[in-house]
């Protein structure tokens, strides 16, 4: 019997050995399974860890309240402005409507807020102001992530993450990525579709998806086409089922979203209008847009691109010696897009602001790179950016929000807003209008559409007025009666029209600062004028 226990030992023991093999595999997967769980849930937000999801957004709302400036009149005119006629069916649209050059796509959605806000009677200024500069920070955020992911992939962890500080840090992009500008929502989906698109090394390739945030961007602005045109002609060149491509990606996401764009305009012109070609038209084929200034063709290499890279540039530039040749298409991209717009006379900084977040992926390999100047390199990058962030986005060009907030406190309270009139004197278009001040008091801005009969010796109403103001001024309101009962101008004008504020008995009743750099008919301060024999001069800031 003993033997026969013996012969058996070895066999138990082994039993007992595999089994508790078995039980710690079991014990092992259960450790494993949960652990993917945690980091699961750890990346529920954009397929990122979550932590880094919400600091990108509270950055990016913080950095919506930290820019209280304006930059161009675009921000407020093709966009605000619109929505809010839209909703409350009072306000000014500009000439680009009533020629049909803009769609309506773009600021339906700010329409929509505004109808919401309006549906639970929260439609204060100061809601209709921040919200959708809010709801374009969060946009802008998302963009950031997605840059982010997309460099996890086509490069590694530590390229990712510096790239990442570089697109945190830009003053450019701080500047403007929370504006409600065409440009802002151009740049947030070229991003965001440059994640889904088929970039050598990258998971995340989706035909569909890239080629419906690039049809949503040229929706936006037809323009947004001129950075993807090298880009689509890679995805084309390399693609091995070009046929099943156009038949079944491109050509139906691009006729979806055209045709809602065909319908939403038809819908609020009242007539079947293809407004991306009205806008090539003027803008590319025409040239029209000169009207509002023109630049050498060298003007973007020589001062917009280092103006809007900023500190930037130097890292740029090195990074274009570093980056792995999957990447060069990025590079061509920028190149391109510079040239394209070199051939057009009006040539604006925030045009080239789709192309920032591909430089940015310069600049992070570039700080990949270096290990001895690295913290200097940051510490540099840092400080410079913040302070031109900080500069621009609180202190210059502030005057035109900061007068409108006064305007708006002037809004009468009682049934009769027609007391309360306002003649803006300033380059058409200086300040935001209604959507600032959301109540239907008369207000009137020097008007300055283009020619487009071909006269030669063409002068608009702004012109015309600076010309020589107190002779205008003096034609325009020849009784007391009809007289403005406020005046807003430029500190420059004072001297000019004094004799006019005189007989019309004017006093300055507020001052607010705008810029440190006068220039032409822009002053460093904004004056308020109002028609009252005693007032008490309040100044804003300075």
């Amino acid at each position: 019997m003993e033997p026969e226990a013996g012969d058996h030992g070895p066999a138990l023991r082994s039993l007992h050995s595999r089994s508790g093999e078995m039980k710690l595999r079991k014990r092992k997967s259960t450790l494993y399974v949960n652990t993917q769980e945690k980091h699961s849930r750890r990346r529920g937000l954009l397929g990122e860890n979550v932590y880094l999801v919400l600091f990108t957004i509270a950055l990016r709302i913080f950095n919506c309240f930290l820019v209280q400036t304006s930059f161009v009149p675009d921000e407020y005119w093709q966009s605000l402005e619109v929505a809010h006629h839209m909703v409350f069916r009072y306000g000014y649209l500009t000439w680009e409507w009533t020629e049909r050059l803009r769609g309506y796509t773009y600021p339906l959605i700010f329409a929509s807020i505004y109808k919401i806000l309006h549906l639970l009677g929260k439609d204060s200024v100061q809601l209709l102001i921040w919200i959708p500069r809010l709801a374009q920070a969060l946009l802008s955020a998302v963009a950031d992530v997605r840059l982010y992911s997309l460099m996890k992939q086509v490069g590694n962890q530590e390229v990712a993450q510096w790239v990442f500080f570089c697109q945190l840090c830009s003053w450019f992009t701080w500047y403007c990525c929370t504006r409600t500008l065409t440009n802002t929502m151009e740049t947030a989906l070229t991003a965001t579709a440059l994640f889904y698109y088929p970039l050598e090394g990258s998971r995340s390739m989706n035909s569909v998806k890239y080629s419906l945030l690039v049809a949503l961007a040229c929706i936006v602005r037809p323009t947004a086409l001129i950075p993807w045109v090298p880009l689509l002609f890679r995805h084309f060149y390399q693609e091995q089922r070009k046929v099943h491509l156009i038949l079944y990606h491109l050509l139906p996401v691009g006729f979806i979203i055209f045709s809602l764009s065909l319908i939403i305009d038809r819908i609020f012109f009242g007539q079947w209008t293809l407004v991306q070609f009205n806008f090539l038209k003027f803008n590319v084929l025409q040239n029209l847009g000169t009207f509002y200034g023109s630049h050498p063709w060298h003007w973007y290499f020589s001062q917009g691109f280092p103006v809007v890279l900023g500190t930037h540039l130097p890292f740029f530039i090195h990074g274009c010696f570093l980056v792995p040749r999957r990447l060069h298409i990025l590079l061509l991209t920028v190149l391109w897009t510079l040239l394209v717009y070199s051939m057009l006379g009006h040539k604006e900084f925030r045009f080239i602001y789709p192309v920032l977040p591909l430089c940015m992926v310069f600049c992070g390999y570039s700080l990949a790179h270096l290990k001895a100047w690295r913290k200097a390199a940051l510490s540099f990058l840092l400080l410079s950016n913040v302070l031109l962030a900080l500069y621009t986005g609180l202190v210059h060009q502030r005057g035109t929000l900061d007068v409108m907030s006064h305007i708006q406190q002037a809004c009468p309270r009682g049934p009769d807003p027609a007391a309360i009139s306002v003649l803006i004197m300033m380059p058409c278009h200086s300040t935001p209008y209604y959507s600032h001040v959301h109540c239907p008091l008369s207000m009137r801005f020097l008007q300055c559409p283009p020619d487009l009969t071909g006269k030669t010796q063409y002068l608009d109403e702004a012109d015309m007025f600076y010309l020589n103001p107190l002779s205008w001024l003096q034609q325009e309101f020849g009784s007391n009666a009809s007289l403005p009962t406020h005046l807003v101008t430029f500190s420059v004008l004072e001297k000019e029209i004094h004799a006019f504020l005189t007989s019309g008995s004017y006093e300055r009743t507020a001052i607010f600062f705008h810029t440190h750099w006068p220039e032409g008919r822009i002053g460093s301060h904004i004056h308020v004028y109002e028609r009252r024999l005693t007032s008490r001069v309040n100044t804003g800031r300075n």
